[in-house]
C-alpha cells in the first residue's frame, strides 16, 4: 500500500489510441498490452522490465483535448474528494470504485488542475513513479505543476497530501522553481504561469538516451516545445507533445 501522497499512476486520455501506443512506444520504449477490464479498451504501457506504469485509454465525448492524468493515494477517497470541494476543488467524477483496482475519484484544484485521488485495494506499493537517483527507463520522476497563483497552489496540496515545500531553483524573470517533497522523495516541483505556459500537471518519465528520444518525438510526428536543456545532477530534460496534442516531459542522458 502506498502513503498518503504518492503518485500511484498515471494515464493518457487520447483521441487516437493506437497512434498513441505507437508513438510512446518508440520514443519512451514501453510496450502495450490490453489491461483484460471487461467492457472496455485500457491498455497498460510497461517498462522493459514487464511493469505497468500508465495506462491508456480513448477521451470520453465532449473533452476537449488529449491529456495524461496522474493519479495520487490517499487514505479515503469520499472525504479527500469532499475535502478538495470545501477548499476551492471541483469534482468530475465523483468517488467510485473498480473491483481488483481501487476507489478514485476526478478533481481539479481550486486553479483548474486536474487530477485523480485513488486508494488502491493491492498491498503492493505502485512502482509508476521512481525517485530519479535510482530510477530506471520508463518509469515516471517527475511531477511538475505550472500554477498562475503558484504559493496558493502549493499551500493547497501541502494541506491536502502531507507534502512539503524545500528548496528552490531561481528562474530569473520567471520566478522560482519550488521543489515539493514526499516525506523524503523529492516528487515535483511548482512553478508561476509564463508566456506559453500551460497550467496544469505535467509529468516527465525517463529515458535511457535523450537525444535518441527527441529524434524519435519528431520523426513520429511530435513536437519538441523545450529542450533538450541540461538540468541539475547533469541529466536532459524535454517537454513535447505528442501527434494529439498531449504535453509530456522526459527526463535522460547523453551517454
Amino acid at each position: 500500500m502506498n502513503r498518503r501522497g504518492d503518485f500511484v499512476w498515471y494515464e493518457l486520455l487520447t483521441r487516437d489510441v493506437d497512434a498513441a501506443a505507437a508513438f510512446y512506444g518508440d520514443v519512451v520504449g514501453w510496450t502495450v498490452q490490453d489491461s483484460g477490464t471487461p467492457g472496455i479498451d485500457y491498455r497498460l504501457f510497461t517498462t522493459a522490465a514487464g511493469i505497468p506504469v500508465a495506462g491508456l485509454m480513448a477521451m470520453p465525448p465532449g473533452m476537449p483535448a488529449s491529456t495524461w492524468l496522474g493519479y495520487v493515494a490517499v487514505d479515503d477517497v469520499d472525504a479527500a474528494a469532499a475535502d478538495f470541494v470545501a477548499n476551492g476543488g471541483t469534482q468530475h467524477m465523483p468517488p467510485m470504485s473498480m473491483p481488483g483496482v481501487g476507489r478514485m475519484a476526478m478533481l481539479t484544484d481550486p486553479q483548474g488542475a486536474a487530477l485523480y485521488l485513488m486508494r488502491s485495494e493491492s498491498a503492493e506499493p505502485s512502482a509508476s513513479f521512481q525517485d530519479a537517483n535510482g530510477a530506471t527507463p520508463g518509469h515516471f520522476v517527475w511531477n511538475e505543476l505550472t500554477a498562475p497563483d503558484q504559493d496558493r497552489a502549493i499551500a493547497f496540496y501541502t494541506a491536502r497530501f502531507g507534502w512539503r515545500q524545500e528548496g528552490a531553483m531561481p528562474m530569473g524573470p520567471l520566478g522560482e522553481y519550488k521543489f515539493l517533497l514526499s516525506g523524503d522523495t523529492a516528487i515535483g516541483a511548482a512553478m508561476g504561469t509564463f508566456p506559453g505556459a500551460q497550467p496544469g500537471w505535467q509529468y516527465y518519465a525517463m529515458v535511457a538516451d535523450i537525444d535518441h528520444a527527441a529524434a524519435r518525438i519528431t520523426a513520429g510526428g511530435g513536437t519538441i516545445l523545450q529542450g533538450p536543456d541540461q538540468i541539475p545532477g547533469g541529466s536532459y530534460s524535454v517537454v513535447a507533445s505528442d501527434p494529439m496534442g498531449a504535453r509530456f516531459g522526459l527526463v535522460g542522458s547523453r551517454p
